[in-house]
């Protein structure tokens, strides 16, 4: 597929509305350019996180599974922006697959969950961390769709699950996780 971005302003949405694929529009406060636009931000995020994988040797050899996902998200970006039920899916079902063995992978080496992970450890830890939570958001953006890619929608689910379990991994396979300790307010005042 050959892509050609002639302009970048176009002054098309300057009223409050813009374009599916399709040249449908609709108001930018739609459920599904909500959709659209949480997976992108889902995306953004995503580039600061290979960003921090970038300075660590340890994590940098899985900078090219998150460029992977990437490119999915963009996939499913293209299936929300032309919600044809007769067209053919971008983001295909293997890429589900992909991440669950993926996902497999990285939990097999992990220590055994033993309480509620808090967010944070390493700033990868952390921004997978993050990630994770708008993995979850996006997914709850494309819920709300009468017509949604149920194939991007169990991706975006399978996703949150690999940024938590990628965060585990960037926190020594879960060794230097931050765990919740309930009632700690009442422990230990601050």
């Amino acid at each position: 597929m050959t892509i050609r971005i002639d302009r970048i302003v176009t002054r098309g949405g300057d009223g409050g509305q813009t374009s599916l694929g399709d040249g449908t529009r609709v108001p930018k406060s739609s459920d599904r350019i909500e959709a659209m636009g949480t997976v992108d931000e889902l995306n953004a995020q995503l580039g600061i996180l290979c960003c921090l994988m970038a300075q660590d040797s340890r994590m940098a050899v899985l900078e090219d599974e998150i460029r992977q996902i990437q490119s999915c998200l963009f996939d499913l970006g293209a299936d929300l922006c032309l919600p044809d039920p007769e067209r053919t899916p971008s983001l295909p079902s293997e890429a589900i697959a992909w991440l669950e063995v993926r996902l497999e992978d990285l939990r097999r080496h992990q220590q055994e969950l033993r309480s509620f992970v808090l967010p944070g450890g390493s700033p990868v830890a952390a921004q997978a961390h993050l990630v994770r939570t708008v993995a979850r958001r996006a997914e709850r953006r494309v819920a709300v769709l009468e017509q949604r890619p149920a194939d991007g929608l169990r991706f975006l689910n399978r996703l949150s699950d690999y940024f938590f379990v990628l965060a585990r991994h960037a926190n020594n396979h879960g060794e230097t996780d931050i765990l919740w300790s309930p009632g700690r307010w009442n422990q230990k005042k601050i």
